[in-house]
This record gives structure tokens, C-alpha cells and sequence, in this order.
């Protein structure tokens, strides 16, 4: 057990000084507001590099993640249909549609699929 821990306190102490090594010796380079900027094909940028994101846009795209997901899910359950009885088949559809038509009209309700503006 004292082995062990003298050996990590080896390692922890040498990378320490592996670290502190590599700070003191590495090339120090300072900010320059040319570096910095964005780069507009050699202009400067006429309006602010930062443009508001609608948050709306997101939550819709978002949205078509998730049934597009949903509808690759969809589609193995129609080889299924040749592996199992039809009673299986009908239940295995009927509920997973249900859960998708379920959490349609949940985001529905909560409005996030109305496009305003």
C-alpha cells in the first residue's frame, strides 16, 4: 500500500513539473486585435460579429430532429411484420404510434409549433 502511494506521489510530482516546465518555456504570444477580429475577407466587419439567434428556430428544428429520428424508428417495424403474428404486430404499431401522436399534440399544446414571428 505505502508502495503505491509513493508512486502516485512520484507521478503526481513529476507531471507537475512536467507542467510547470512547459509554461515557463513555451513561446508567450500576445493578443493582437488583428489576430483577434474576425476575418471578412480582409475587411473589417461592418455590423457586429455576434447576430441574434432565435431561439424559436431552434426549438422547430429541434422538433424535426426528433420525429425524424422517430420516423427511422418507424420504419424496421414493417420487416417485423414478417417475423411475428399479426395480434403482435398490430399492438407493437398501435402503441408506438400512439406515444409519437402523444408527443405531437403535447408540443402542440405548448405552442412550439406555431411560427411567429
Amino acid at each position: 500500500m505505502k508502495l503505491m502511494i509513493s508512486i502516485s506521489m512520484v507521478i503526481f510530482f513529476l507531471t507537475l513539473i512536467m507542467m510547470l516546465m512547459c509554461n515557463l518555456i513555451s513561446k508567450k504570444t500576445f493578443i493582437d486585435r488583428e489576430k483577434s477580429s474576425p476575418f471578412e475577407c480582409g475587411f473589417d466587419p461592418y455590423m457586429s460579429t455576434r447576430l441574434p439567434f432565435s431561439l424559436h428556430f431552434f426549438l422547430i428544428a429541434l422538433i424535426f430532429l426528433i420525429f425524424d429520428v422517430e420516423i427511422t424508428l418507424l420504419l424496421p417495424i414493417i420487416f417485423i411484420m414478417k417475423f411475428t403474428n399479426l395480434m403482435n404486430f398490430s399492438m407493437i404499431s398501435f402503441l408506438f404510434l400512439f406515444l409519437l401522436l402523444i408527443g405531437l399534440f403535447h408540443e402542440w399544446k405548448q405552442g412550439a409549433l406555431n411560427w411567429t414571428i
